[in-house]
């Protein structure tokens, strides 16, 4: 009869997301590997068997972040309209920062100075965006956009949409301002700005 398996996925999940609590609330010194089997109940034996290292936790900390994301651009329904299209997918990404924010300062900051993802996982976050690519590709085709580089429209939408995300998530605008609405009104102004 084979061994049973101790080192599952729930296992991976809960030190993942234990691990993106350290980092949020005590910063990346915080993150010990003996802490963190301790606190979720394992032990460091595990957490090298499920990552191999502090780097390679925080490579599985980064792939997790964009793996989530992925799945939540990839489920966004297309209407056909450019434009609607990428402020759906921009609504999708705030959606998917807010809540994965422990995640998102991983993938989108120097939460852990010094680290670099391995190249898997750097693939894997570039094709998180193809979405985007896909949809702005879409519109220049049909004539919605203009017709310039794929590239420059999406990096102009992507960007718009990250600014706007990382101020809300640093708690760095007025509280007076409706963000959800006005943030929506960026990212549709944004894309009407490609308009051809």
């Amino acid at each position: 009869m084979p061994r049973p398996k101790t080192h599952d996925e729930a296992l991976r999940v809960r030190l993942l997301d234990r691990a993106s609590e350290l980092l949020a609330a005590e910063g990346a010194r915080a993150l010990s590997l003996r802490r963190l089997a301790a606190d979720v109940q394992t032990s460091t034996t595990a957490v090298y068997s499920l990552f191999g290292s502090k780097p390679g936790l925080v490579n599985a900390l980064y792939s997790e972040g964009f793996q989530r994301f992925d799945e939540r651009l990839r489920s966004v329904p297309r209407s056909g309209d450019a434009v609607e299209d990428v402020v759906r997918l921009g609504l999708a990404y705030r959606d998917s920062a807010l809540a994965h924010r422990r995640l998102y300062a991983v993938m989108f900051t120097s939460a852990v100075p010094g680290f670099e993802p391995d190249e898997q996982a750097s693939k894997l976050a570039m094709s998180a965006l193809q979405p985007l690519w896909d949809v702005v590709a879409h519109g220049i085709a049909a004539g919605a956009f203009a017709d310039v580089p794929t590239e420059v429209i999406a990096v102009s939408c992507w960007a718009c949409a990250h600014g706007l995300v990382s101020l809300e998530l640093n708690e760095t605008l007025p509280r007076e301002i409706d963000f959800c609405r006005a943030y929506e009104r960026s990212i549709r102004a944004n894309a009407n700005g490609w308009r051809r």
